[in-house]
């Protein structure tokens, strides 16, 4: 594993977006009241002044492969890693850089990321467009073709942990792990401490539910319990669960109210990120330990989209946003 560092540069830009027709739908820049009584306007982000926020996102891109096959297995029917050109990859990195600049997120969460090459490939055309992260890192878990759990952040790094080999239990006793990466990342933005946790529960293609539980069981108790390690701390957790709002791991990610879901303050019917089967489902979340839920922006939860019922940036997903306070 390796760290990527830049320079820090760029605020992020505060942004909403509305999904409620079947035309293209662009995310347009939205005013945010400061605690000084002006308005950040769409120039919010990191700033000097008396009132700052955090842009977080969470956005699975979809089977971001690069162009080399690891597996040996790329071209069959049946494979499941992908090889492209290198002129196809870099129109993807671009695609995909194209996308993230719209959120202009302060911290990133990132699902299906093959490789750190993948990573640093869409930091770099990041930087090149104006929007540097100065701390990249991919919890890559040694597959070859695997696609994993990826962070871009603006912040300044403290330290990295990882949970995959957390043991879980199912309910019926079987001992399994998390499916990929559980990644934790503790960093600062100035004076106030972030960590930021990035997940990808268990996939319902081959469903295994009984694992998607105990992931989200388990995630619910390390989140919490870094909460509880670092009350000064703003927790945060985006991922791809994999579930929706009222499922059995999703109510056990809300179970004692440890965890707050941010996107709950929108109507249901803008949260949806996934649509399957003739249905908008709501599978991508943002939670904040409840402990700094007054942090998250009331009604900032965005879901950017290409179109109403569509995917974002080339990927069948739409991205999640939310700003949280930093005062």
């Amino acid at each position: 594993m390796r760290f990527t560092f830049a320079l820090l540069a760029g605020f992020a830009a505060l942004a909403s977006a509305a999904a409620c027709s079947d035309e293209s739908v662009t995310p347009t820049p939205v005013p945010v009241v400061k605690s000084d009584g002006g308005s950040s306007g769409s120039s919010g982000g990191i700033d000097s002044g008396k009132s700052s926020s955090l842009r977080v996102a969470n956005f699975n891109v979809r089977r971001f492969f690069d162009a080399v096959c690891q597996s040996n297995d790329c071209t069959s029917p049946t494979s499941f890693e992908e090889v492209v050109t290198q002129a196809a990859f870099d129109a993807r990195v671009a695609q995909l850089a194209d996308a993230i600049a719209k959120i202009d997120p302060d911290i990133i969460t990132l699902e299906e990321v093959e490789t750190e090459g993948c990573l640093d490939a869409l930091a770099a055309k990041l930087a090149a467009n104006g929007k540097t992260y100065p701390l990249v890192h991919l919890g890559e878990t040694g597959s070859n073709g695997s696609v994993d759990v990826g962070i871009l952040s603006r912040g300044t790094l403290g330290e990295i942990k990882t949970h995959r080999d957390t043991p879980l239990v199912e309910a019926n006793g079987t001992k399994t792990t998390f499916t990929r990466e559980f990644l934790e990342v503790r960093m600062t933005f100035g004076a106030q401490a972030v960590v930021m946790f990035g997940a990808h529960f268990r996939s319902k293609a081959s469903d295994d539910p009984a694992r998607r539980l105990a992931e989200a069981k388990a995630a619910q108790a390390i989140v919490a319990g870094v909460g509880a390690e670092l009350p000064d701390a703003l927790v945060i957790l985006g991922g791809d669960l994999n579930d929706t709002p009222g499922s059995e791991p999703i109510n056990a990610m809300d179970l004692g109210g440890a965890l707050v879901r941010v996107a709950s303050d929108i109507p249901a019917a803008m949260q949806g990120t996934y649509f399957f089967q003739g249905t908008d489902q709501a599978i991508d979340h943002i939670y904040v330990v409840k402990a700094h839920a007054s942090s998250y922006v009331p009604m900032s939860a965005t879901v950017y989209r290409d179109s109403a019922k569509g995917g974002f940036g080339g990927s069948d997903h739409g991205a999640l946003a939310a700003d949280f306070s930093l005062d």
